[in-house]
C-alpha cells in the first residue's frame, strides 16, 4: 500500500499526506521531521497509535539529556521510512492508522507538577481506545503513564527491558527514575504477579512480586527463553511494553544516561519483539535515548527501529508469529 509517486515531487508527509495508511518514501536528510513520516495531529478518530514524546530528563541520577530524546527518535526514523519492516517482512502502516501526537510540554521550573502533566496529556489518547508509543525522555515519565493506563484497564501487566531493576524503595513522593516501578507496584498500578523483567544487569534483591530475569540468565538461555518467559508471565492480560535502551550494550547503544555492560545486541532485542506478536498490548514506550552521549546517531536509530519493531508487535497476528518459527 505504498503511496505511489516521487518522494522528491512531494515531501513533508507529515504535513501533507492524503492517506494515514501506507508509506510514502521522502529523502532521509530533509522534510519534516514527525516519527516515521507520521502526520502530526491531534485528532484521535479512527487512530490505532499515537506517538508522543515526553522530552523530560529531571529524574536521573547520572547523566542527563534524554531531553532531546524524542527529537532524535524522529530524526533517525527517516532511516526506516521506505517500505517493509525487517525482519518482519511487511509494513505496519498498511495495517494500523498511526498519528504523531506531538510533545507533551511542561514548565521546568515547576517539577513537582509535571508528573500530572504527563498523565493529563497521554489520557485524552486512552480514553479513545488509542494505544500510546510514548518516547523518552527519562525512565520515570513511565510511571505517569502507567498511572493514565491503569485508570483505563485496571492494574497492568508490566513488560520491563533494561539494566536496571527501577524498583529500589524510596519516600512516596520523590520522583527518580530508579524507583517508579516499586511505587507502581506499592500502589496497585502494575500487577507484579503477571509482569517480567528482562536483562538486568544490577543488583536489587528485593523483587517486590516481580519475575525477574537477569542478563546472565539470557545470554545462558537465549531469546526463545525469553520470549516463552515473558508469554507464560503476562498471557492475555492488558499489558505495557517499557523499553530502556540500556537493556542494549554500550557498545550498541551508548547514548544513554546509565550504561551498564554486558547487555545485548540489537538482533537479540528485535528476535524477542518478534516473538511476542498477539500480546494484548495497550502503551508501550522507548526511553533513555541521550543525544549529547550518543556516536554517530547509533542510540538515536535503536531507539527508533525498537519503536518500529514494537508497532509491528502490536500490529501482527499470531499466524506472524508462527510463520516465522516455522521458517527458522
Amino acid at each position: 500500500m505504498t503511496e505511489n509517486y516521487s518522494c522528491y515531487g512531494h515531501g513533508d508527509a507529515a504535513f501533507l499526506r492524503e492517506s494515514p495508511y501506507g508509506t510514502i518514501s521522502e529523502p532521509t536528510y530533509s522534510g519534516a521531521l514527525s516519527f516515521m513520516r507520521r502526520k502530526y495531529t491531534r485528532n484521535l478518530e479512527g487512530v490505532d497509535v499515537a506517538v508522543l514524546g515526553i522530552p523530560y530528563d529531571l529524574a536521573v541520577s547520572n547523566r542527563p539529556g534524554t531531553r532531546f530524546g524524542p527529537r532524535a527518535v524522529r530524526s533517525a526514523s527517516t532511516n526506516l521510512c521506505f517500505g517493509q519492516a525487517w525482519p518482519w517482512y511487511f509494513d505496519p502502516f498498511d495495517r494500523l492508522h498511526v498519528i504523531d501526537y506531538g510533545d507533551c510540554v511542561f514548565d521546568p521550573g515547576l517539577p513537582d507538577k509535571i508528573p500530572e502533566e504527563i498523565e493529563a496529556f497521554v489520557a485524552p489518547i486512552y480514553q479513545q481506545g488509542v494505544i500510546p508509543l510514548s518516547i523518552g525522555g527519562d525512565h520515570f515519565i513511565t510511571f505517569p503513564l502507567l498511572k493514565a493506563a491503569a485508570k483505563q484497564h485496571g492494574p497492568i501487566s508490566l513488560i520491563h527491558f533494561d539494566a536496571h531493576c527501577d524498583t529500589w524503595e524510596d519516600e512516596p513522593d520523590r520522583i527518580d527514575h530508579g524507583t517508579m516501578f516499586y511505587h507502581a507496584a506499592r500502589l496497585g498500578i502494575t500487577a507484579p504477579e503477571r509482569s517480567i523483567q528482562m536483562g538486568m544487569r544490577t543488583t536489587n534483591h528485593k523483587t517486590h512480586g516481580y519475575t525477574v530475569k537477569s542478563a546472565e540468565w539470557l545470554h545462558r538461555k537465549g531469546t526463545e527463553a525469553a520470549i516463552d518467559a515473558i508469554l507464560s508471565t503476562v498471557g492475555d492480560s492488558p499489558c505495557y511494553i517499557t523499553f530502556d535502551v540500556d537493556f542494549l550494550d554500550p557498545s550498541v547503544a551508548p547514548g544513554t544516561g546509565t550504561p551498564v555492560c554486558g547487555g545485548f545486541s540489537m538482533y537479540q532485542a528485535i528476535e524477542i519483539l518478534k516473538g511476542l506478536g498477539g500480546l494484548n498490548v495497550i502503551g508501550m514506550d522507548v526511553v533513555e535515548v541521550s543525544p549529547p552521549y550518543d556516536h554517530a546517531e547509533m542510540t538515536a536509530l535503536a531507539g527508533a527501529t525498537l519503536a518500529q519493531n514494537l508497532l509491528c508487535l502490536i500490529s501482527a497476528e499470531r499466524k506472524d508469529v508462527l510463520n516465522h518459527n516455522k521458517e527458522k
